[in-house]
């Protein structure tokens, strides 16, 4: 991937990044941690892989994006922002009653949202269903689903992984942002699920480990699992929960809480002074 590329991608995740922030600091709730880990993950996605349209939001050949991990939300809206498929300015009215992006993705009232998310596990079902159908209908969409490593524990997750070899959904990718921690502490404390390597593997998936924070990697691994035939591929991605911003960096507080004014103020002068060094 050329050097100019990675550095537009890396100016899109910032862009995600304080995207996602303004909306949590304006609503004053809402999931930080998990929406700036998978950033890079989403600006790669948008900007440079998926076949979508903002103007045609439900265009029936376009490549889907099933966020698993519901709670980060904020993070999906930042993206949908910076492609265009809704306005920035209404980020800052997350979680408000009278608004369209709610706490979890809403396919029914959000222009660019592909499915309804929020209980972990029904993410990665419905995603097997949309890849089931574009193989049934003959279509050659591709449908992407992120997943959280906390949410790996939840038994629909192997349900549909076992499915989705079964039907050999080739056109399906998995990327599992593998941060370490879920909303209880560290994920090797609460309920262990690791080797998932190992375990997607004797799933029968094709299984590509990476630093989710490289472009790099990301692309290599994205042309791999397009190049893999009759298996869906799992993309496990190392991250840091918080990435971007000093305090929130590998710290499980900021799974689910909000900065105040002063850490908002804080969070954007880092994001913008890393900006500035590009």
């Amino acid at each position: 991937m050329e050097q100019a590329k990675i550095k537009e991608l890396s100016l899109r995740s910032a862009e995600i990044k304080l995207g996602a922030l303004e909306a949590v600091f304006s609503a004053a709730s809402g999931h930080p941690g998990g929406s700036l880990s998978i950033s890079d993950i989403l600006a790669y996605l948008y900007f440079e892989e998926m076949n979508v349209d903002p103007k045609n939001p439900k265009w029936e050949d376009r490549d889907r994006l099933v966020l698993s991990k519901g709670h980060t939300a904020p993070g999906l809206y930042a993206a949908l922002a910076a492609k265009g498929f809704i306005p920035k300015e209404d980020l800052k009215t997350l979680r408000q009653v009278d608004s369209y992006l709610q706490g979890h993705p809403d396919m029914k009232h959000t222009p660019g949202v592909d499915m309804t998310t929020g209980s972990l596990g029904l993410g990665i079902s419905a995603a097997c269903g949309m890849a089931l159908a574009g193989k049934l209908s003959k279509k050659d969409y591709r449908v992407y689903t992120i997943l959280g490593d906390g949410e790996s524990e939840e038994g629909q997750v192997w349900e549909a992984a076992m499915f989705a070899a079964h039907k050999k959904l080739d056109n399906l990718c998995a990327f599992i942002d593998f941060n370490g921690l879920q909303i209880d502490g560290p994920v090797a404390e609460v309920v262990d699920p690791t080797p998932l390597d190992k375990k997607f593997e004797a799933f029968n998936w094709n299984v590509i480990v990476i630093d989710g924070h490289s472009f790099e990697e990301i692309d290599a691994a994205v042309q791999a699992a397009k190049a893999c035939k009759g298996k869906p591929t799992a993309i496990i991605c190392h991250c840091v929960k918080g990435k971007g911003v000093s305090f929130m960096e590998n710290n499980v507080k900021w799974h689910g809480s909000a900065p105040n004014k002063e850490q908002y103020e804080q969070a954007v002068a880092e994001i913008n002074a890393w900006i500035a060094s590009l």
